[in-house]
């Protein structure tokens, strides 16, 4: 006849942490800690970011944007010098240096042209002014040859031909004559202010210096304005020579 093992007894096997029955050995039940579970404050380190997990493109563009931001941007005023504009008066040998009751040169102008900061003028003599028309003249300290310089003659209503202008205005220049006729190009062309007033322009591309040189008519005169500089120096300099040589115009009545 079979045993029957009465629930009591069934029960007790399975909740005694220790001990024996009838000679048989239960295995150890570890008791239950009535702490409660650590709660974890933090998120698991496998979803947090690292260096470790970003890619070196990624890398490379944040630490270029950071180093782009913390550079200065150059100051473009650095690089564009500021001028002076400078009022001509073409006044005859006989009233040169105020003589003649001339007072304010920006009344009595009769021609303009800007002048870079720091630049210098050269006081033209009153024979100069007489004998090759030498108005006004200004250079730069750091290498004298680079210059602009303005000629008038009296007595001419209206332009030649441009090859015959340039030309007329070598016989009175040396430097000009010279410069010609080592050039290794000449170029000559014709221009139209909003007025309607010509100008002839050249670019004389020499071996060893440059040159602009404008020419316009206006109150029976003929006005010649000259922007030179050495080779180097145009080299270095030619967008402010080059404004300096567009800023030149007659001004007052034609």
């Amino acid at each position: 006849m079979a045993t029957i093992l009465s629930p009591s007894a069934l029960f007790s096997n399975s909740t005694t942490a220790t001990g024996t029955t009838s000679g048989t050995n239960i295995p150890t039940i570890p008791p239950t800690s009535s702490k409660p579970p650590n709660l974890q404050t933090t998120p698991p380190t496998s979803i947090l970011p690292s260096l470790s997990t970003l890619s070196s493109a990624t890398l490379t563009a944040t630490f270029a944007a950071a180093t782009v931001l913390s550079i200065t941007p150059p100051s473009l005023a650095a690089d564009s010098p500021n001028y002076q504009l400078y009022y001509g008066t073409a006044a005859s040998a006989a009233n040169y240096g105020g003589y003649g009751g001339n007072s304010n040169k920006k009344d009595s102008a009769e021609y303009i042209y800007e002048v870079p900061d720091g630049w210098k003028e050269r006081l033209v003599s009153k024979v100069e002014k007489g004998t090759n028309g030498t108005d006004s003249e200004f250079y730069n300290p750091k290498k004298r040859s680079e210059k602009e310089y303005l000629t008038f003659l009296s007595g001419f209503r209206q332009l030649a031909p441009k090859d015959v202008v340039l030309n007329n205005l070598a016989l009175s220049d040396v430097e000009l004559q010279d410069l010609i006729a080592s050039a290794d190009g000449v170029t000559s062309e014709e221009k139209k202010d909003e007025n309607g007033q010509v100008y002839y322009i050249y670019e004389i591309d020499g071996v060893g210096a440059h040159s602009l040189i404008s020419v316009t008519c206006a109150k029976n005169k003929l006005y010649a304005h000259f922007v030179n500089a050495p080779t180097p120096e145009w080299n270095r300099d030619r967008d402010v020579l080059r404004h300096l040589h567009e800023s030149f115009k007659t001004v007052g009545s034609y």
